[in-house]
Protein backbone atom coordinates (compact mmCIF):
# COMPACT_ATOMS: atom_id res chain seq x y z
CA UNK A 1 0.00 0.00 0.00
CA UNK A 2 1.20 3.48 -0.76
CA UNK A 3 1.31 6.21 1.86
CA UNK A 4 -1.42 8.11 -0.01
CA UNK A 5 -3.97 5.28 0.15
CA UNK A 6 -3.21 4.75 3.85
CA UNK A 7 -3.92 8.39 4.62
CA UNK A 8 -7.30 8.01 2.89
CA UNK A 9 -8.38 5.50 5.56
CA UNK A 10 -10.01 6.96 8.62
CA UNK A 11 -8.80 6.08 12.08
CA UNK A 12 -11.89 3.89 12.81
CA UNK A 13 -11.36 2.03 9.51
CA UNK A 14 -7.68 1.40 10.35
CA UNK A 15 -8.66 0.30 13.88
CA UNK A 16 -11.19 -2.14 12.40
CA UNK A 17 -8.58 -3.64 10.05
CA UNK A 18 -6.06 -3.88 12.91
CA UNK A 19 -8.63 -5.64 15.11
CA UNK A 20 -9.46 -8.17 12.36
CA UNK A 21 -5.76 -8.76 11.69
CA UNK A 22 -5.13 -9.25 15.41
CA UNK A 23 -7.63 -12.12 15.59
CA UNK A 24 -6.53 -13.63 12.28
CA UNK A 25 -2.89 -13.58 13.41
CA UNK A 26 -3.81 -15.38 16.63
CA UNK A 27 -5.90 -18.01 14.86
CA UNK A 28 -4.01 -18.55 11.61
CA UNK A 29 -0.25 -19.21 11.82
CA UNK A 30 0.12 -18.92 8.02
CA UNK A 31 -1.44 -15.47 8.02
CA UNK A 32 0.77 -14.48 10.96
CA UNK A 33 3.87 -15.53 8.97
CA UNK A 34 2.71 -13.47 5.98
CA UNK A 35 2.17 -10.36 8.09
CA UNK A 36 5.49 -10.88 9.88
CA UNK A 37 7.22 -11.19 6.51
CA UNK A 38 5.59 -7.99 5.24
CA UNK A 39 6.66 -6.17 8.40
CA UNK A 40 10.17 -7.61 8.32
CA UNK A 41 9.67 -9.27 11.71
CA UNK A 42 11.52 -12.51 12.32
CA UNK A 43 9.81 -15.07 14.50
CA UNK A 44 11.50 -16.07 17.74
CA UNK A 45 11.91 -19.62 16.42
CA UNK A 46 13.71 -18.34 13.32
CA UNK A 47 15.81 -15.86 15.27
CA UNK A 48 17.02 -18.27 17.94
CA UNK A 49 18.88 -21.43 16.96
CA UNK A 50 17.10 -24.63 17.92
CA UNK A 51 18.50 -26.10 21.11
CA UNK A 52 20.82 -28.99 20.39
CA UNK A 53 19.46 -32.29 21.64
CA UNK A 54 22.21 -34.31 23.32
CA UNK A 55 22.83 -37.64 21.54
CA UNK A 56 21.77 -39.61 24.62
CA UNK A 57 18.33 -37.92 24.54
CA UNK A 58 18.03 -38.18 20.76
CA UNK A 59 18.69 -41.94 20.96
CA UNK A 60 17.06 -42.58 24.35
CA UNK A 61 14.65 -45.21 23.04
CA UNK A 62 17.47 -47.24 21.47
CA UNK A 63 19.49 -47.01 24.66
CA UNK A 64 16.39 -48.07 26.62
CA UNK A 65 16.05 -51.22 24.49
CA UNK A 66 19.74 -51.99 25.00
CA UNK A 67 19.39 -51.55 28.77
CA UNK A 68 16.34 -53.86 28.82
CA UNK A 69 18.28 -56.51 26.88
CA UNK A 70 21.06 -56.20 29.45
CA UNK A 71 18.72 -56.30 32.44
CA UNK A 72 16.72 -59.33 31.29
CA UNK A 73 19.26 -61.22 29.18
CA UNK A 74 22.67 -59.91 30.22
CA UNK A 75 23.29 -59.30 26.51
CA UNK A 76 26.03 -56.69 26.95
CA UNK A 77 27.85 -58.86 29.50
CA UNK A 78 27.71 -61.77 27.06
CA UNK A 79 28.90 -59.74 24.06
CA UNK A 80 31.70 -58.03 26.03
CA UNK A 81 33.02 -61.38 27.30
CA UNK A 82 35.93 -63.02 25.49
CA UNK A 83 34.30 -66.40 24.90
CA UNK A 84 37.35 -68.01 23.26
CA UNK A 85 38.55 -69.21 26.68
CA UNK A 86 35.28 -71.10 27.33
CA UNK A 87 34.16 -74.47 25.99
CA UNK A 88 31.34 -74.71 23.47
CA UNK A 89 29.18 -76.22 26.22
CA UNK A 90 29.81 -73.25 28.53
CA UNK A 91 29.09 -70.75 25.75
CA UNK A 92 25.95 -72.68 24.82
CA UNK A 93 24.71 -72.67 28.42
CA UNK A 94 25.28 -68.91 28.67
CA UNK A 95 23.58 -68.38 25.30
CA UNK A 96 20.43 -70.11 26.60
CA UNK A 97 20.16 -67.57 29.46
CA UNK A 98 20.81 -64.64 27.10
CA UNK A 99 18.31 -66.01 24.59
CA UNK A 100 15.53 -66.43 27.16
CA UNK A 101 15.96 -62.92 28.60
CA UNK A 102 16.26 -61.19 25.24
CA UNK A 103 13.26 -63.08 23.88
CA UNK A 104 11.25 -61.86 26.89
CA UNK A 105 12.19 -58.23 26.12
CA UNK A 106 11.31 -58.69 22.47
CA UNK A 107 7.90 -60.23 23.15
CA UNK A 108 6.96 -57.69 25.85
CA UNK A 109 7.90 -54.61 23.82
CA UNK A 110 7.43 -55.51 20.16
CA UNK A 111 5.18 -57.51 17.90
CA UNK A 112 7.31 -58.84 15.06
CA UNK A 113 6.05 -60.66 12.01
CA UNK A 114 7.68 -62.11 8.91
CA UNK A 115 7.91 -59.73 5.96
CA UNK A 116 7.03 -62.61 3.64
CA UNK A 117 4.73 -65.34 4.99
CA UNK A 118 6.24 -68.10 2.81
CA UNK A 119 8.55 -70.66 4.39
CA UNK A 120 12.27 -70.41 3.78
CA UNK A 121 13.27 -72.20 0.59
CA UNK A 122 9.88 -71.55 -1.06
CA UNK A 123 9.71 -70.17 -4.60
CA UNK A 124 8.60 -66.53 -4.53
CA UNK A 125 7.80 -63.95 -7.19
CA UNK A 126 8.61 -60.25 -6.77
CA UNK A 127 6.40 -58.06 -8.96
CA UNK A 128 7.39 -54.79 -10.54
CA UNK A 129 7.28 -52.07 -7.88
CA UNK A 130 8.08 -54.42 -4.98
CA UNK A 131 9.25 -52.65 -1.81
CA UNK A 132 13.07 -52.83 -1.86
CA UNK A 133 13.09 -51.70 1.78
CA UNK A 134 11.23 -54.87 2.76
CA UNK A 135 12.82 -57.33 0.32
CA UNK A 136 16.53 -57.49 -0.54
CA UNK A 137 17.37 -59.42 -3.66
CA UNK A 138 20.70 -61.23 -3.83
CA UNK A 139 22.48 -63.50 -6.27
CA UNK A 140 22.59 -62.92 -10.01
CA UNK A 141 20.35 -59.87 -10.33
CA UNK A 142 19.74 -58.94 -13.96
CA UNK A 143 16.91 -57.35 -15.83
CA UNK A 144 13.71 -55.87 -14.50
CA UNK A 145 10.99 -57.31 -12.26
CA UNK A 146 9.06 -59.47 -11.95
CA UNK A 147 11.77 -61.64 -10.38
CA UNK A 148 11.46 -65.28 -9.32
CA UNK A 149 13.72 -66.82 -6.73
CA UNK A 150 14.04 -68.87 -3.56
CA UNK A 151 13.25 -67.29 -0.19
CA UNK A 152 16.43 -67.45 1.90
CA UNK A 153 15.09 -65.52 4.91
CA UNK A 154 11.53 -64.31 5.43
CA UNK A 155 12.67 -61.04 7.09
CA UNK A 156 11.08 -59.32 10.07
CA UNK A 157 8.87 -56.28 10.43
CA UNK A 158 7.73 -54.67 13.68
CA UNK A 159 3.96 -54.40 13.51
CA UNK A 160 3.65 -52.96 17.03
CA UNK A 161 6.01 -51.20 19.45
CA UNK A 162 5.24 -50.87 23.15
CA UNK A 163 8.24 -49.06 24.62
CA UNK A 164 7.90 -47.06 27.80
CA UNK A 165 8.95 -43.41 27.67
CA UNK A 166 12.31 -42.48 29.16
CA UNK A 167 12.00 -40.20 32.20
CA UNK A 168 13.91 -36.92 31.92
CA UNK A 169 15.45 -37.58 35.33
CA UNK A 170 17.19 -40.75 34.10
CA UNK A 171 20.47 -40.76 32.22
CA UNK A 172 19.70 -43.03 29.24
CA UNK A 173 23.42 -43.71 28.77
CA UNK A 174 23.41 -45.87 31.90
CA UNK A 175 22.64 -49.26 30.36
CA UNK A 176 23.20 -51.10 33.62
CA UNK A 177 24.12 -49.48 36.92
CA UNK A 178 27.14 -50.78 38.79
CA UNK A 179 26.17 -53.13 41.59
CA UNK A 180 27.82 -52.93 45.00
CA UNK A 181 26.94 -55.51 47.62
CA UNK A 182 27.28 -54.45 51.25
Amino acid sequence: MSDESQSDMSFPARLSVAWKCFWQILGQPGFARQVAGQLGVRSQAAAAPAPAIPPERLHASGLLVLSMLQREGRLIDFLQENVTAFSDEEVGAAARVVHAGCKKVLSENFTVEPVLKDSEGAAVSLPAGFDAGRVRITGNVAGQPPFRGALKHHGWVASAVRLPSVAESLDPRVLAPAEVEL
